[in-house]
């Protein structure tokens, strides 16, 4: 766990803000709920160092979508998604703006706690050791670090990847010169702890193309295959 850790959830549920409050305080972590969105941005105002946002999409004072735009303009604070099943293009709209996880109502407590941890740890840039050992996979001087979930670049600087771009970047890179459908990769980036579902394929795509490619819209790594799927072109060393 990572020490001093607080979270703001935003959630009209009362019973939600006191079901995730209960699991990540007894995991150690600081908790703090709105109820609104007006109430939310009031406390951002003063107390601007959070350490991640729960972010419910229907909240009665302001669209969550809305909510989303304007907190990714006055904090860097990673932004995790609560949704009703049903809602997946508002989910995929969010990703677009910039939410770095969704998890869908109802939740596994568990789950929630396990991602919510890698998004915090992923939200602590580090350097590369040069003579660190690490292992994973190494393409065209980039480095996937698959024991930590982690990307550098070639210049050595972690380059910050949320759950979902770290999860179809991993099965990109481990079928490298092979083109996979959008079925197979729902398939490889399916696990217990996070889902990817057809629409949002696309949507990580543009996002990994946007961290990697020289010229996104000219992709040399990650390549479309219209009508089938996408290609990750570049010649893959694993270590």
């Amino acid at each position: 766990m990572l020490h001093n850790s607080t979270i703001l959830i935003i959630d009209d549920d009362v019973q939600i803000c006191e079901l995730l409050s209960d699991i990540f305080e007894d995991h150690g972590y600081s908790v703090t709920t709105a109820q609104t969105g007006k109430q939310a941005l009031n406390l951002l105002e003063s107390t601007p160092n959070f350490s991640l946002i729960f972010l419910d999409l229907i909240l009665p004072d302001i669209n969550g979508l809305e909510l989303l735009q304007r907190l990714k303009l006055i904090t860097t604070t990673p932004v995790i998604m609560l949704s009703g099943l049903g809602s997946e293009s508002d989910i995929v709209v969010g990703l677009e703006m910039g939410a770095d996880d969704y998890i869908p109502k109802p939740f596994y407590p568990r789950v929630v706690v396990a991602r919510a941890k890698v998004i915090l740890r992923r939200s602590q840039p580090q350097s590369l050791m040069i003579n660190a050992p690490y292992k994973g996979f190494i393409f065209n001087h980039w480095i996937l670090d698959t024991e930590n979930h982690k990307l550098y670049s070639p210049q050595k600087q972690e380059m910050m990847l949320t759950q979902g771009e770290y999860t179809l970047l991993h099965a990109l890179v481990s079928n490298p010169q092979k083109v996979l459908s959008r079925q197979k990769l729902l398939e490889l980036t399916h696990s217990e702890s996070f889902e990817i579902f057809d629409r949002t394929i696309d949507v990580l795509i543009m996002r990994l193309r946007k961290k990697l490619e020289p010229n996104p819209k000219t992709p040399t790594y990650i390549q479309t295959v219209r009508g089938v799927g996408y290609l990750f072109s570049v010649i893959v060393e694993q270590c």
